[in-house]
């Protein structure tokens, strides 16, 4: 994921956690906030030390990152988002947390109209 596409800064965070909207299922959490001005949208990922080691952890953002460019296409440009790991994640595949991203993502209507 190129770094135009991340969310880093704590300030950015912030914002998105007080301005923003949320939404979740029983494997992540998302919050998102709009911002027109944005010609492609932004994540940020965070996953907490009670669901694993350092390995575990980072597959878990290696997964994310890999099912957000595989939707790279279908998602609205002009949104910031932060995704949240739950406990369940630990325990998911590739193909389990795609389909549960895609969930939140179709729930919050953060695809293109088609």
């Amino acid at each position: 994921m190129k770094k135009a596409y991340r969310i880093k800064k704590n300030n950015e965070f912030q914002y998105i956690f007080k301005h923003g909207k949320s939404f979740a299922n029983r494997q992540l959490v998302i919050y998102y906030a709009e911002k027109a001005e944005q010609e492609h949208f932004r994540i940020g990922l965070s996953v907490g030390k009670k669901i694993g080691n350092a390995v575990k952890r980072n597959q878990i953002k290696r997964y994310l990152r890999q099912a957000f460019h595989e939707m790279e296409a279908d998602i609205k440009p002009t949104v910031d988002m932060i995704i949240i790991a739950r406990q369940p994640t630990k325990n998911m595949g590739f193909h389990e947390m795609k389909k549960s991203l895609s969930h939140l993502l179709y729930k919050q209507r953060l695809f293109k109209n088609k």
